[in-house]
């Protein structure tokens, strides 16, 4: 077999082994429907009695049902200074061919399990600055150019909302997951852009080719919304489906 076809085989397997391997690792939950599982608070969100400070959480939890296998979704939390309550920004695709809209507030509380599955905290500010961080968050929301359209790849989706308020608002740094398939997705088929934490740029053909290179994202190689890459500093592996293997930052 000649040096090309190994490297082509080789690469190959880089972008399908680890699908394979996310598919067989899927959390069955049981086998009860989707819609059945569990969507109660988790607890990771500060509670608003007692937290008196801004907040700014970020959260990430595999798909629902066999978009799981592939992907996260994502969602923003947020918290002013003296506020009783959460208010939670997210994207979602139900019920949009029928008229509803995209963007998403407070359908569930701040950090409830995702239909099941518990989310991770990728971003948690608070305190000084939170507050004007949550001011920028919200015209930044306002301005999100995809209210009506949804597509669950290569996107707009969650992912790519969620993106997109990092890189409106770049004081956040936000790294979001290697697997946050969507995120690629460049509003307006925009070629180049600042990476979603502003720490570098991207490039990206309709979210199904590119790349990013950025020093809080490291290099990232995007495939038909599918990311191989790695971060030296950290040091961490970034696989697709799986999402990074290493240290956290």
């Amino acid at each position: 077999m000649s040096i090309a076809a190994s490297f082509g085989l080789s690469l190959l397997g880089l972008f399908v082994l680890p699908v394979v391997v996310s598919g067989c690792l899927a959390d069955r939950r049981g086998g009860a429907p989707w819609y059945e599982a569990r969507r109660d608070p988790t607890g990771q969100a500060p509670d608003p009695a007692t937290t008196q400070e801004a907040v700014v959480q970020v959260y990430a939890a595999r798909a629902v049902s066999w978009r799981g296998v592939f992907s996260v979704h994502t969602w923003i939390s947020v918290k002013p200074t003296g506020a009783e309550r959460y208010t939670r920004y997210e994207v979602l695709g139900f019920g949009v061919a029928n008229g509803a809209p995209t963007v998403r507030v407070d359908r569930t509380g701040p950090d409830n399990y995702w239909f099941g599955v518990k989310p991770q905290i990728i971003f948690d500010r608070r305190g000084p600055g939170a507050d004007v961080m949550i001011e920028n968050i919200r015209a930044a929301i306002a301005r999100y150019p995809y209210p009506h359209e949804y597509r669950a790849w290569p996107g707009p989706n969650s992912n790519t909302f969620t993106a997109y308020i990092a890189r409106e608002v770049p004081e956040l740094g936000l790294d979001l997951p290697s697997n946050a398939i969507g995120k690629d997705f460049l509003p307006g088929g925009a070629l180049f852009a600042a990476a979603p934490s502003g720490s570098g740029f991207q490039m990206s053909l309709y979210g199904l080719a590119g790349f990013v290179l950025a020093v809080d994202e490291g290099l990232e190689i995007n495939v038909l919304g599918l990311n191989v890459g790695f971060d030296v500093a950290v040091p961490v592996v970034k696989l697709p489906a799986i999402g990074r293997l290493g240290l956290d930052r």
